[in-house]
């Protein structure tokens, strides 16, 4: 069989070609690319200097530990996003593959929206994590900053998150009445 650009079946447990099935956002995917991109460096930097004032001085900054993780978290965050948006969120291929176009559609609504639930719900909650945080005063124990410096992204991401499930549950509804 030949592979041509309209030849989207992909081997059981290999990733099909993003290309192939990325579809038009009202949101930019490249937003969560770029921020992938500029973490990704941060944390390089971040890293390899480190490990350039160990080499060279038996120290090592306190702060890029404490930071590294708060990059890798946000990291995780953007990625997730990402994947929502794409629909290449961790799924079960037999269920979600199968059966008739409409069911997959169904099934894919159905997960956008329990991923849609899921992230408001944690947008809601560590909301109140912030909240708490910045009124207590609470600070991070490496650098003493104000640990809601750090918080504060979690119920951001948790509602970008959140959009993409929902422009991914209207996306599959559109293509359901389109056909």
């Amino acid at each position: 069989m030949s592979a041509s650009s309209e030849d989207t079946t992909h081997i059981a447990g290999e990733l099909p070609d993003p290309a192939g099935i990325e579809e038009p956002t009202r949101v930019p995917l490249a937003i969560e690319d770029w921020l992938t991109v500029i973490v990704m460096a941060l944390l390089a930097l971040i890293t390899f200097a480190n490990v350039l004032v160990r080499y060279f001085t038996d120290q090592s900054f306190a702060w890029t530990e404490e930071f590294s993780v708060f990059l890798m978290i946000v990291l995780a965050l953007v990625a997730g996003s990402a994947s929502v948006a794409r629909n290449l969120q961790i799924r079960i291929e037999y269920f979600a593959d199968n059966g008739s176009p409409a069911r997959q559609r169904r099934l894919a609504q159905f997960g956008a929206l329990m991923v849609f639930a899921l992230f408001a719900l944690i947008a809601v909650l560590s909301t109140r994590m912030v909240y708490d945080d910045f009124s207590y005063g609470e600070t991070s124990p490496g650098i003493g900053v104000p640990q809601w410096w750090y918080t504060i992204w979690l119920p951001v991401m948790s509602v970008a998150i959140a959009g993409r499930a929902l422009g991914l549950f209207v996306r599959r509804g559109r293509k359901a009445g389109a056909e």
